[in-house]
């Protein structure tokens, strides 16, 4: 493709999870504003539709970058190319992530470790790779997303929870080592939203994969706006920050055996 090679130019921002759902709705935006964009997720045919599209409608570059980012070593992997084509990047949305569905002790172990390393050690080690260029340069952004999970335990999604928690923690903490460097951290904490996400975990028989989920596209437009006003913390929704915020006042054994009743409802009837 001929738009894959950026070089100098305008501002660039890589997104992970790029080919569908919130990743896709975010490049959507930032090619609309005119950025350079490098997209990353595991189908090379679905980035390079995405590409075409935005390329054709905005008229920006972009590098279409196939990576598996669940692999030990694919964030030095992607860094090095983007060296290759001589990409700086601006802005950073580690969007991409996983889920799986069921009892920890029953679910497939491979998997579960391949969602730790896709959802903490990638989402870090991306981080720490592009930081330290931005702060060089005195500017950047970077958009973590994470999910209304990180706010309580989740009996039946176990690891995905967790992983969460930890984006969250992770990002509130360097924002505050960030401050006065030009460089802004967001966490993007969505609650259930139209992704598919929900297939891929395997999550259908999840009360929370059968109640009112918010569109991808205005999560996109909230993250975004609160990333380029520098929040530490985007919750989309009313809905979503009301649940966020109760959630830390409640007893932690009655807060965890809601969620697994939410977890369990969609399996009634």
């Amino acid at each position: 493709m001929a738009q894959e090679r950026l070089g100098p130019g305008p501002r660039t921002a890589l997104i992970t999870g790029a080919s569908r759902g919130i990743g896709c709705e975010l490049a959507r935006l930032f090619a609309q504003d005119g950025y350079g964009l490098a997209l990353v997720a595991r189908s090379r045919p679905e980035l390079e539709s995405v590409a075409r599209e935005l390329a054709s409608q905005h008229g920006v570059p972009v590098a279409v970058v196939p990576q598996d980012l669940a692999q030990p070593g694919s964030p030095e992997a992607l860094c090095a190319e983007l060296r290759r084509r001589s990409l700086d990047i601006d802005v950073l949305v580690n969007n991409a992530g996983m889920g799986t569905y069921g009892f920890f002790a029953e679910l497939d172990l491979e998997t579960e470790l391949r969602m730790a390393q896709l959802n903490m050690v990638t989402l870090t080690h991306l981080t720490r790779l592009l930081l330290q260029p931005m702060l060089e340069r005195g500017a950047g952004r970077i958009l973590n997303v994470s999910s209304t999970a990180a706010f309580q335990p989740g009996p039946l999604m176990a690891v995905y929870y967790a992983s969460k928690a930890y984006v969250l923690s992770f990002s509130e903490a360097i924002a505050n080592e960030l401050r006065g460097t030009g460089v802004t951290v967001t966490c993007l904490c969505p609650g259930p939203t139209r992704t598919g996400f929900q297939a891929r975990a395997k999550m259908e028989r999840s009360g929370t994969a059968r109640g009112k989920l918010m569109d991808a596209a205005e999560v996109a437009r909230i993250g975004y706006r609160g990333m380029m006003a520098g929040k530490a913390l985007v919750i989309p929704g009313l809905g979503n920050q009301l649940l966020a915020w109760a959630v830390r006042f409640g007893p932690r054994g009655l807060v965890t055996n809601a969620v697994r009743r939410i977890q369990e409802a969609g399996g009634e009837g």
